[in-house]
C-alpha cells in the first residue's frame, strides 16, 4: 500500500492515499455491502416487525399507566416507558425505515414511501435534505446541511463572528427542541431565514407541509391525550412534554456523538475532485463519521446510529447489521492506515461539545492540510 506522511488533522493524522488505495478501499467496501444484501431475510423482516409491535406495546402502556398514575413513582414509570417509545420511534425505526432499509421487503406497512413518524418533520422534507443532501454531501462546508444547520461555526476554517460566542447556548437550545430545528431546515426555510431574503414558492409550499406536521403533532401531544386522561390532564401534559424533552436531547446527543468529536474531519468542495469515484466517496465517509461503543442497549436505543461509520457508508442497509459488519468495516481503517475513530458515550459527547466550545471562541486557529482522497493536495 502506497502512504505518504500528512501532517496531523484533528486528534489523529490522516495519511495520504494514492489512487489504487482508495480504489482498494472501495472494493471492500461493495463486497461488504454486497454479502448484507445477499444475507438479507426472514431474520431481519422478524426484527423490524418485532421491534414495530414492541413500539406500540410500549406506548399504550405508557398511556394506560399515565392515565392511572396517582402517584409520583407511578407518573416517571409512565413517562420513562413513553420517551422509550419515541426514541424507538424515531430513532431505530423512523430514520431507518424512511432511509429505505426495509424496502426490500416490499410491505406496505413498513416502507420509506408510506412510513409516518412521531415528529414534526414531513416525512418527505426530511427525506430530501437528509438522505439527498446529507449524506451524498457529508461534512462539506456549504453544501451539508446537517453540518452546523448553517448557524454554528464547526470548523477552523469557517470565519469567526462575535455571534459564535453564543453557539454554546444556541447549541443547548437546538438540544431541547431538536426535532423543530430539524424540520425547519429540511423545509428550506432556514435559508431564507438566515440570509433574509424572502420565501419563494418551493420553500412557502414546504412551510405549509411542515405547519399541517407540526399541528398534527402538537395536538396529539398536548391536546387530546391531555383532554383524553380527564382530571389527570396535568400529569398526562406534563409527561408527554417531558418524554418529548428526553427524546430531543437523546438524539440530538446521538447526533454529536457521530458528526462532532474532535478528530472528525470537514471538507470544502474546493478541496475535492470535481466527480469523487466511489472509493473516495467511501474513504470521505470514514475520516467524516465517529463511532460510539458501548452494550447493544445503547446501539438500539442510538437506532444503531452509534455505528455511525458503517451508517455513513451503508446508509440504506438494515440498521441491524451494523455491529456484525463493524470489525470487517474497522479491518479496512487498520490496512490502510486511517483512524477508526470509536470511544464510549460519555467520551464523544465531551468532545463534541468541548470542539463546540473551542470554535465559539476567536483564535480558535486554521486548521492544517486536509487530506484529499487520492491525490496530494491541500486545502
Amino acid at each position: 500500500m502506497a502512504m505518504i506522511d500528512a501532517p496531523p488533522t484533528g486528534a489523529a493524522a490522516a495519511p495520504h492515499l494514492g489512487p489504487e488505495d482508495v480504489e482498494a478501499i472501495g472494493e471492500r467496501m461493495d463486497a461488504i455491502r454486497a454479502e448484507v444484501l445477499e444475507s438479507l431475510g426472514a431474520a431481519d423482516a422478524r426484527y423490524i416487525r418485532r421491534l414495530v409491535r414492541a413500539h406500540t406495546l410500549l406506548e399504550v402502556g405508557a398511556r394506560v399507566v399515565l392515565l392511572g398514575a396517582r402517584s409520583r413513582p407511578a407518573w416517571w414509570v409512565g413517562t420513562a416507558t413513553l420517551a422509550v417509545a419515541k426514541v424507538l420511534d424515531n430513532m431505530e425505526i423512523g430514520h431507518n425505515v424512511l432511509h429505505g432499509q426495509w424496502d426490500w421487503m416490499r410491505d406496505p406497512a413498513i416502507s420509506s414511501t408510506t412510513w409516518r413518524w412521531d415528529h414534526v418533520s414531513p416525512p418527505d422534507q426530511w427525506q430530501r435534505s437528509h438522505n439527498v443532501r446529507h449524506h451524498a454531501f457529508t461534512n462539506i462546508l456549504g453544501e451539508d446541511d446537517d453540518l452546523g444547520y448553517g448557524v454554528m461555526r464547526v470548523d477552523e476554517d469557517q470565519p469567526w463572528h462575535p455571534v459564535h460566542l453564543l453557539q454554546p447556548v444556541w447549541n443547548l437550545v437546538t438540544a431541547c427542541i431538536f426535532e423543530y430545528g430539524i424540520a425547519l431546515f429540511d423545509s428550506r426555510v432556514g435559508e431564507s431565514l438566515r440570509t433574509g431574503e424572502p420565501l419563494t414558492a418551493e420553500q412557502r409550499t414546504d412551510l405549509r407541509a411542515l405547519l399541517l406536521q407540526a399541528r398534527r403533532q402538537l395536538l396529539k401531544d398536548f391536546v387530546i391525550h391531555p383532554l383524553a386522561a380527564g382530571p389527570g390532564w396535568r400529569s398526562t401534559l406534563s409527561a408527554n412534554a417531558t418524554a418529548c424533552l428526553l427524546r430531543n436531547v437523546w438524539s440530538h446527543s446521538v447526533i454529536m456523538c457521530g458528526h462532532f468529536p474532535e478528530g472528525v474531519e470537514t471538507f470544502t468542495r474546493s478541496a475535492l475532485p470535481q466527480e469523487e469515484t466511489r472509493g473516495e466517496w467511501y474513504v470521505r465517509q470514514m475520516l467524516g463519521s465517529a463511532d460510539i461503543s458501548g452494550p447493544p442497549l445503547l446501539h438500539l436505543m442510538a437506532g444503531n446510529l452509534s455505528h455511525q461509520i458503517e451508517h455513513h457508508l451503508f446508509p440504506d442497509l438494515p440498521s441491524n447489521h451494523y455491529a456484525r459488519i463493524a470489525p470487517t468495516v474497522r479491518a479496512v481503517f487498520d490496512d490502510h492506515g486511517l483512524r477508526y475513530h470509536v470511544a464510549p458515550f460519555h467520551r464523544q459527547l465531551a468532545s463534541a461539545w468541548h470542539k463546540v466550545l473551542r470554535l465559539s471562541l476567536p483564535g480558535a486557529g486554521v486548521s492544517p492540510r486536509r487530506w484529499i482522497p487520492g491525490r496530494a493536495g491541500s486545502r
